[in-house]
């Protein structure tokens, strides 16, 4: 009987995970007609009456991975069920297992074994993505979105977050860095053309362009983490030895100002501008032309000529 024979419930999705599923599965008594029961807490669901999650954080599924789970299927049969919740008498809604429901699909099977949940949009979201982060073949990036999502809709923060996943806040905020990344490096994250290793060496660089360049060097000679880290440090190291030798920093008040000015000065020649200026308010502005027509408009609007 149930009560005797309960399903022990697994904490492999993280340590937040099991109080979103503290709910009981649903009982004999709830029974939903074509359900059949066959364990107490699991049951066999006709696939045509479970939609897919519409808050599942995976888009792409590999063709080739899901053709071999479904080989899998057909010789061992469903090993882990699926869990879905219920939203009306004869329809369902995945919680997670997709792949397992997709690839039970593809070999024509008619039902499929599942624990039965109760669970709101938000634990919806949140089971989903916590139980995604945990897949050991999920990239770095798709981790970093969930997170963040996880952070943004399920209004975590980041010590709950750690909680809930099993992870420690560095390790959080580390992979939530790599959000901050150009969307070239992203893109290389996500196809697996760099590591996280790679990754979290070029998060310390500030300059956009240089990153590029050092991620471009990276995939082309098929660089280490060591060799891109210590092409980092080099970098640094001469980007810092260059401010040492450079007069004190200007006040940054007066660069943001400045700045402002030099974009009101190129929009008003309609030419790129370079207006410079040191710390006793010395300084010069430079307008460059590209020919003695261009000279001409230049000295119209000044009024000279």
């Amino acid at each position: 009987m149930a009560a005797n024979n309960p399903i022990k419930k697994k904490n492999a999705l993280g340590r937040g995970l099991g109080a979103l599923l503290q709910d009981s599965p649903q009982k004999n008594s709830r029974q939903t007609e074509g359900v059949s029961n066959p364990n107490a807490g699991i049951f066999e669901i006709p696939l045509e009456e479970i939609q897919v999650n519409p808050y599942q954080p995976r888009s792409h599924f590999g063709k080739d991975a899901l053709q071999e789970l479904a080989e899998s299927i057909v010789v061992q049969g469903i090993i882990q069920p699926i869990t879905v919740r219920k939203l009306n008498d004869g329809e369902y809604q995945l919680i997670s297992g997709e792949r397992r429901y997709q690839a039970s699909k593809l070999v024509g099977l008619k039902k499929i074994p599942a624990y039965v949940r109760t669970a709101n949009d938000q634990q919806m979201l949140e089971m989903a993505l916590i139980e995604n982060i945990q897949r050991e073949n999920l990239n770095a990036l798709e981790i970093a979105h969930s997170y963040q999502r996880l952070l943004a809709e399920c209004d975590l923060k980041q010590d709950q977050l750690g909680d809930r996943v099993g992870k420690n806040r560095t390790t959080v905020n580390n992979y939530l860095r790599l959000l901050k990344l150009p969307p070239d490096i992203q893109a290389g994250i996500r196809d697996q053309r760099i590591s996280m290793g790679h990754a979290r060496a070029l998060i310390n660089i500030e300059d956009v362009d240089k990153q590029l360049v050092i991620y471009k060097k990276a995939v082309e000679e098929d660089l280490s983490v060591r060799k891109v880290e210590a092409l980092v440090k080099e970098l640094n190291d001469g980007a810092s030895e260059k401010e040492t030798k450079e007069k004190p920093s200007q006040d940054p008040v007066k660069k943001y100002e400045l700045g402002k000015l030099q974009q009101r000065l190129a929009s008003h020649f309609g030419s790129k501008v370079s207006l410079k200026a040191n710390s006793k308010d010395k300084g010069e502005i430079k307008i460059p032309f590209n020919s003695t027509d261009d000279l001409n408009r230049i000295l119209e609007i000044l009024e000279v000529i």
